[in-house]
């Protein structure tokens, strides 16, 4: 089959890869209705993590089973499934707490960007919708294998609730979802740091109330004016970035909650001024499969429509590009058609 493969920073390809066989007795394959480049994707594309040998891209998927393994049963050749980031057994003890994304036999997924793909663990890693989804539906169930899921823990873990006023850092599809999500779990209000008109607009669809267009310290200064000298409830740190986490954490408020689903890349926090600012912090990666039943229901139901932040479609061949326009900006989020 084809798919996509990474040799060094900026060299992306579509190349013949071999197919995906069952290896273990939990294993599923399946046949992917459609798959996507995450903004994470871009941290090795841009040689901001290490690459020791040529790897198989992406990790967000949903569509038809396959095969399954002698041990799987819950699903069954025909399904439509959507799965998480990160596999899970969904019974051990960090499962059974709401944390599959730490399983103590948690795996990686990767080579999602291609037309088959073997998942691991496949019981507590799918969740199947209640029947074949209709088209326009995909891209909603391809965003909570991954984007939309952390989002949503992007809220949840800082304790958004009714009436809470939320800033969101970073304007990217996690973002976005976060302030989506932020917005279902009844935020009043809802300021989004952006400077991107194209999502700024989508941004505000989703349930942004206000804009702020400023970075680093003026941004917390912007806030800090913006809540009274105050700061907000909580912060979504969607980022990644030393900037970006000392931002988070400089406009919310004494005792409020910093949540951190940006992958880090050189954050180091200061423990004394930490010790002083007296919030929560609450991150890591998403359980996006403790959220996967409630997210489809959402997405099936019309109530939210996760897929705008598709807005490039290419089919796989050209998934070089579709990294390039992301890398470069133009593009939120690439649906890649397989």
């Amino acid at each position: 089959m084809r798919g996509t493969v990474l040799y060094k920073p900026g060299d992306i390809h579509c190349e013949e890869i071999d197919d995906p066989k069952i290896l273990q007795p939990t294993d599923a394959i399946i046949r992917l209705s459609a798959t996507c480049i995450c903004g994470s994707d871009l941290w090795p594309y841009r040689g901001l993590q290490p690459l020791d040998e040529p790897m198989h891209m992406g990790h967000e998927y949903c569509g038809i089973v396959e095969e399954v393994g002698a041990e799987v049963r819950a699903f069954k050749p025909g399904q439509f499934v959507v799965g998480s980031f990160a596999t899970s057994d969904n019974t051990c003890p960090n499962c059974r707490n709401g944390y599959q994304s730490s399983c103590q036999h948690r795996t990686f997924m990767t080579g999602a960007q291609s037309p088959f793909l073997r998942v691991p663990l496949a019981d507590g890693t799918l969740v199947a919708t209640s029947g074949i989804p209709d088209k326009h539906m995909i891209p909603g169930l391809l965003a909570a294998s991954d984007v939309l899921g952390t989002g949503w823990f992007a809220a949840d873990a800082a304790n958004v609730k009714p009436g809470s006023t939320v800033a969101v850092v970073g304007d990217g599809a996690v973002g976005l979802l976060a302030a989506l999500s932020a917005k279902q779990m009844g935020a009043e209000r809802i300021i989004v740091m952006s400077r991107h008109e194209p999502r700024q607009k989508l941004a505000l669809e989703f349930g942004a109330t206000d804009i702020v267009t400023e970075r680093g310290e003026e941004g917390v200064a912007r806030i800090l004016e913006m809540t009274g000298g105050i700061g907000v409830d909580s912060v979504l740190e969607c980022v990644g970035t030393q900037e970006s986490m000392k931002q988070a954490i400089g406009a919310a408020r004494r005792g409020g909650y910093v949540s951190y689903v940006g992958a880090p890349h050189g954050v180091q926090l200061d423990g004394q001024q930490l010790f002083f600012t007296h919030v929560h912090l609450h991150g890591g990666p998403a359980p996006v499969r403790r959220y996967l039943p409630e997210l489809i229901d959402l997405v099936t139901s019309g109530k939210i429509n996760p897929g705008k932040v598709f807005d490039l479609v290419l089919p796989l061949e050209q998934v070089a590009e579709g990294y390039k326009a992301m890398d470069e900006r133009r593009a939120i989020k690439t649906l890649l058609q397989v």
